[in-house]
């Protein structure tokens, strides 16, 4: 509604029910503004915690493969590694928080009875850099997952907040203006009757 809508009853009770309509709309935006924002947060202190798991993690791996490459040879240690089957099982779903799906991986942990190679021809490093990586893998998918639903909720506040100003800061100031106009407008006009209401009055008296 802008303010050449013509003065009537009719309008004004429009205005002021657009108006109910976009400071409702305006809460709605907010509550969920701020529910995604608390999501968000969460997300982002779990992704600081796996990060510095993962950091930690890799650096075991990667010293106890440095020990088992010294122990057994790298020829050998590749060779080990060649038997670790590739990864096929993850599976990609969603779900869905405030409108926004947000990704949600599953896959399938290999067990120590599905390894390929012999305990008796390796060392410990070897298994514990096997058991390292494994952990990592399973950190990195995990990370991703959360990291790729904090951008898809950032992205949702961003528009969020885009419809939640537009409401506080242009729909509601206009539709209030268009308010005050009509209600300006039928309270002159309102006065004008009873000025002229006054005068037939006086007439018809004499």
């Amino acid at each position: 509604m802008n303010l050449s809508e013509a003065p009537t009853k009719g309008n004004l009770m429009a205005a002021k029910n657009s108006l109910s309509l976009a400071k409702q709309g305006y809460d709605l935006m907010d509550r969920k503004r701020n529910i995604l924002i608390r999501e968000l947060m969460e997300l982002i202190d779990r992704a600081k915690e796996i990060q510095a798991e993962i950091a930690s993690t890799f650096s075991n791996a990667y010293n106890n493969l440095e020990l088992a490459n010294i122990e057994m040879g790298n020829w050998q240690v590749y060779q080990i590694a060649q038997t670790i089957p590739v990864e096929e099982s993850v599976r990609i779903k969603v779900r869905s928080v405030m409108g926004t799906e947000i990704p949600l991986v599953e896959y399938e942990k290999k067990e120590d009875d599905t390894l390929r190679y012999s305990f008796g021809n390796t060392t410990e490093t070897v298994d514990k850099a096997r058991e390292d990586f494994a952990k990592v893998k399973d950190l990195i998918i995990r990370l991703a997952m959360i990291e790729n639903s904090a951008y898809r909720l950032a992205v949702n506040i961003k528009k969020t907040q885009k419809r939640a100003n537009a409401l506080k800061n242009i729909t509601i100031p206009a539709t209030e203006a268009v308010i005050r106009h009509i209600s300006d407008a039928l309270e002159e006009k309102d006065r004008e009757e009873f000025i002229r209401l006054k005068v037939i009055k006086r007439q018809t008296s004499k």
